[in-house]
């Protein structure tokens, strides 16, 4: 009886090193298919990263990994080193190498028309001279106010009205004609005093009722922007009128 228990036991234990010597050989073959691709250690992406995020708050979502020689993009970076102050491009997806063109400066994230529309609103485009865009100093990324203003009906006894109605509206796009000098001004630079010369493009992100309005507006009245951060006062709607603007 004895010797058959230990004859049970010591098969287990034969049964029990067996696999773990298979478990052994098997880590051993995959590390030697691995050395064999003569792997290089790249920076992967582990989480999602939405366009716009600074380098400084990505490395959490990144991780070190060895990825075959042939398989490493060209442009696939080890490290963050160097890249201080850029943000990421594009949305960046789990499983991807993070590639050196991934990472740019917010100005040119703003220039590629990387901003995205928040979920449930939609663009609507309107063509303004620069007087009336902060004299062309507004960029994709900035929020602005959108004021109305319309003269007297000739068929009803009026007089002309101005209201700074829409307020803080994301700007998701700007255009220009091509400049005819060299070195163009586009008139993002506050030191810059050249007057920026032709109309400028502008789209921005609203619900339906507020597209509706600056269609409108921009059809049958005038439009003006202000510079509006996100911290600016909003001290509620006032509609001027010639007996109101002087109190």
């Amino acid at each position: 009886m004895k010797s058959r228990m230990l004859a049970g036991t010591a098969a287990v234990a034969l049964a029990l090193v067996g696999a773990l010597l298979i478990i052994v050989y098997a880590n051993g073959a995959d590390a030697r298919a691995m050395a064999s691709t003569n792997p290089k250690k790249v920076l992967v992406v582990q989480k999602a990263i939405p366009a716009g995020t600074p380098v400084n708050d990505m490395t959490a979502s990144l991780v070190i990994e060895d990825v075959p020689a042939a398989g490493v993009a060209t442009t696939a970076l080890t490290s963050l080193d160097g890249k201080g102050g850029t943000v990421a491009a594009v949305d960046l997806v789990p499983g991807e190498q993070l590639l050196a063109e991934r990472l740019v400066t917010p100005k040119d994230a703003k220039a590629s028309g990387s901003v995205k529309v928040p979920a449930g609103l939609q663009e609507v485009t309107f063509e303004l001279e620069a007087k009336r865009v902060v004299g062309g100093r507004i960029e994709a990324g900035d929020h602005v106010g959108v004021g109305f203003s319309f003269g007297a009906e000739k068929a009803k006894a009026g007089e002309p009205t101005t209201q700074l109605t829409l307020r803080k509206v994301l700007v998701t796009a700007v255009q220009r004609a091509p400049q005819a000098t060299a070195k163009p001004t586009d008139g993002t630079n506050p030191q810059d005093t050249t007057l920026p010369q032709g109309s400028f493009m502008i789209t921005v992100a609203v619900n339906d009722i507020d597209a509706t309005k600056i269609i409108y507006s921009s059809n049958n009245g005038d439009l003006w922007l202000t510079k509006e951060p996100l911290d600016a006062q909003d001290n509620g709607g006032f509609i001027a009128r010639k007996d109101t603007v002087y109190k």
